[in-house]
């Protein structure tokens, strides 16, 4: 089943009740944000912002309506928007990277920023590696929390959401009421510092890309782990629908390599940049109950 047709489906399952929260979706890759936002409810994407060719064809051919821009510096879309999603570029942050930050050419949250400040959404949700939080993630909560927005940073691995390896991402779930006024506090160092530590505290012995010991007590690769995802403590996502045997079914008679896989390297790489939908599936949800929906 199509994105789309999961949007449709949950419309007719109530009753048209509703109009969908109209989403700008930003480094919009294969379209995991869109995805995960659709699997969770009356989420309607109107523009994707990507400029990788493969990416665009994925998208063209789940979301055949929605149009394409190629330049976030450039983006130029006129309709309203509720929500504005986006993984922006994880290079200058990255640990696999020379971490130059806001030196870095591919340091491309201020172009969202700007976007952000003349589209004016109820919600932004951004996502990036969890090395953002140590270098520009400060730099990210101010400029929201400047422009009204209640920003809060969360570390949510992939094993949340039972895949058997963490990909600890750091997600940015940032929310302004109607007239653009902060609906909270500030965002402090506690918040941060919650942030830091939160990648620690689940999926113990899953595929960690990690090979070192941090501060938050991860597992080294030469210890000796092994198994699955541990079970997360949070069960709302097997409530509504996800369970692992569904998501993460490992597919039959697919040996260790993959031969005569027709654009294999651009289906890695945007696999390899793509977001986890299962995650944005519930933070949509978490969107749905705080707008009542």
């Amino acid at each position: 089943m199509t994105a789309r047709a999961v949007t449709k489906s949950f419309e007719r399952d109530r009753g048209g009740f509703a109009p969908p929260l109209r989403v700008l979706d930003l480094f919009s890759g294969i379209g995991g944000f869109s995805y995960g936002l659709e699997r969770a409810g009356p989420f309607r994407t109107v523009a994707f912002c990507e400029q990788d060719a493969f990416c665009q064809a994925v998208l063209r051919k789940h979301w055949p309506d929605v149009p394409i821009y190629d330049d976030v510096r450039a983006l130029n879309f006129g309709g309203e928007v509720d929500v504005i999603t986006g993984g922006y570029p994880c290079q200058p942050f990255s640990v696999a990277g020379k971490q130059k930050g806001a030196a870095d050419d591919r340091h491309l949250w201020p172009s969202m920023f700007e976007i952000i400040k003349h589209k004016r959404p109820r919600w932004v949700v951004a996502e990036n590696v969890a090395g953002h939080i140590a270098m520009g993630l400060d730099e990210v909560l101010f400029d929201l929390e400047g422009e009204g927005y209640t920003a809060r940073p969360i570390v949510i691995p992939a094993c949340a959401v039972d895949a058997p390896h963490r990909r600890d991402r750091v997600w940015i779930v940032a929310h302004a009421d109607r007239a653009g006024q902060c609906t909270g506090q500030r965002a402090g160092q506690n918040d941060r510092n919650e942030a830091r530590h939160d990648a620690g505290r689940r999926g113990a012995d899953v595929a960690h890309a990690s090979g070192t010991r941090g501060a938050a007590g991860l597992p080294r690769q030469d210890e000796g782990q092994k198994g699955i995802a541990e079970k997360p403590d949070d069960r709302s996502h097997r409530r509504h629908g996800w369970s692992a045997s569904d998501n993460w079914a490992t597919e039959p008679s697919v040996g260790r390599v993959a031969h005569g896989v027709p654009n294999r390297v651009d289906r890695l790489k945007a696999l390899g940049n793509a977001v986890v939908p299962q995650v944005v599936t519930q933070i949509g949800r978490a969107i749905l109950a705080a707008e009542g929906a």
